[in-house]
């Protein structure tokens, strides 16, 4: 199973034992605590325990920002 980290998008890639799991998960890349809940394999929720946006991530959504204000 894979997700996405919320803080950074790096994809980290969940072996068989988070099948059907329920709490904290560590994104190797941006170290954001991801709390999540697996059922038989789905995931069924995702939330970032510690919301801090990662830089990259928040200067590519504040260029999106501003482009869509410029053709506005």
């Amino acid at each position: 199973m894979k997700i996405n980290c919320l803080g950074c998008g790096f994809k980290l890639d969940l072996d068989e034992a988070y099948d059907d799991y329920d709490g904290p998960v560590k994104c190797f890349a941006c170290e954001a605590i991801l709390e999540i809940r697996t059922e038989q394999g789905y995931i069924k929720a995702v939330q970032q325990e510690n919301a801090v946006m990662h830089p990259s991530v928040a200067r590519v959504l504040e260029r999106g920002r501003s482009r869509a204000k410029e053709a506005a």
